[in-house]
C-alpha cells in the first residue's frame, strides 16, 4: 500500500495542506472572475421554488464573502439570506444560540424550512443546526468544511482556538455528532486541491440522502465564488422538499467535476 503524504508520519493523524497549496490559494480571485465571465452558464441552473436559504461564512469571513452566492442565488429563484453577526471569529459552542436563533426567525417570517450553505467553518455551523432544528431545516450544502476525520488537518487550526477560546479537541461528542449522518439531505462540496483544509476532513458518508461532490481544482478561499461549485449549490438546492436524487455530473460543468467514485473514495 503506497505511504500517504498527508498522514503525519508515525501517527496516522492527516496533515494540513502544504505550502505549495497554501500558496496556490491566491488563484482564487480568478475564480470570482471566472464566474462572472460564465454567468450566462450559471443562469443554466434549475430554477428554485422561492424557499429561504441562509449563507454562513468561514472563519475570519463576514457576509461580504457571501454576497456573490446570495446574488446569484436570489437570481435563479431562491430567497438568500445573510447570517448578519459581523466577521465569524469562531466558537461553535460560542455561537450555537445565535446562530438559532437566526434560523428561527427566517423560518417565522417566511414560514417555510430552511436551506443552510456554510462555506468552510460556516458548514460545521450549518451541520450542526441541522442537529438542532431538523424541523426548521430543508438542507444542507457545505463548501470545504472539515467535519469529518482529523479536523485538526487545516493550516487554520491554532488560530481558530486562539480567536475562539475553544480548542477543536474541547467538544468531542458534539463533533462526533456534526462528522455523523444528518436528519436532512446533505451534500459536501470539497477540492483536492485545497490549500486550508486537508480534504479528507469534508468527505461525509455517502447514504440515499447524502452526497459528496469534488470540484477539480478549487482553492478554499475561490470555493464559495468558484462557477462550478456555484452552479452544484443551485442544482442541490432545486430539489423539492423532502425528496433527494444524486448530483448529475453532466451539464455546462461537467468537466469540473471528478465522478463520483472517486469523489466518495476517502
Amino acid at each position: 500500500m503506497p505511504i500517504d503524504r498527508n498522514e503525519a508520519r508515525g501517527t496516522g493523524r492527516l496533515r494540513p495542506p502544504g505550502l505549495g497549496l497554501l500558496l496556490a490559494e491566491a488563484r482564487g480571485i480568478l475564480e470570482f472572475n471566472t464566474s462572472l465571465l460564465l454567468s450566462p452558464l450559471l443562469m443554466r441552473a434549475p430554477r428554485g421554488d422561492g424557499h429561504p436559504v441562509l449563507t454562513l461564512p468561514g472563519f475570519l469571513a463576514s457576509d461580504l464573502s457571501m454576497a456573490p452566492m446570495r446574488r446569484y442565488l436570489s437570481e435563479v429563484g431562491y430567497d438568500s439570506h445573510a447570517w448578519r453577526m459581523g466577521r465569524n471569529t469562531g466558537g461553535l459552542v460560542r455561537m450555537q444560540t445565535a446562530l438559532l436563533d437566526r434560523l428561527k426567525e427566517i423560518h417565522t417570517e417566511t414560514g417555510r424550512k430552511v436551506s443552510v450553505v456554510g462555506w468552510s467553518l460556516g458548514g460545521i455551523y450549518a451541520r450542526h443546526l441541522a442537529l438542532q432544528a431538523p424541523d426548521k431545516v430543508r438542507s444542507v450544502v457545505t463548501l470545504g468544511s472539515p467535519f469529518a476525520n482529523d479536523v485538526r488537518a487545516t493550516n487554520a487550526t491554532r488560530l481558530y482556538e486562539a480567536l475562539s477560546g475553544e480548542t477543536v479537541e474541547q467538544h468531542s461528542e458534539l463533533q462526533q455528532a456534526i462528522a455523523g449522518d444528518l436528519p436532512v439531505p446533505t451534500t459536501s462540496i470539497y477540492s483536492k486541491s485545497d490549500g486550508i483544509v486537508n480534504w479528507r476532513t469534508c468527505v461525509l458518508r455517502p447514504s440515499d440522502t447524502a452526497e459528496n461532490i469534488e470540484v477539480r481544482l478549487a482553492s478554499h478561499v475561490g470555493l464559495g465564488v468558484n462557477p462550478a461549485a456555484l452552479f452544484a449549490v443551485a442544482d442541490r438546492l432545486a430539489q423539492g422538499e423532502g425528496h433527494f436524487m444524486q448530483f448529475d455530473r453532466s451539464g455546462p460543468f461537467a468537466i469540473a467535476y471528478a465522478p463520483a467514485e472517486h469523489a466518495q473514495s476517502a
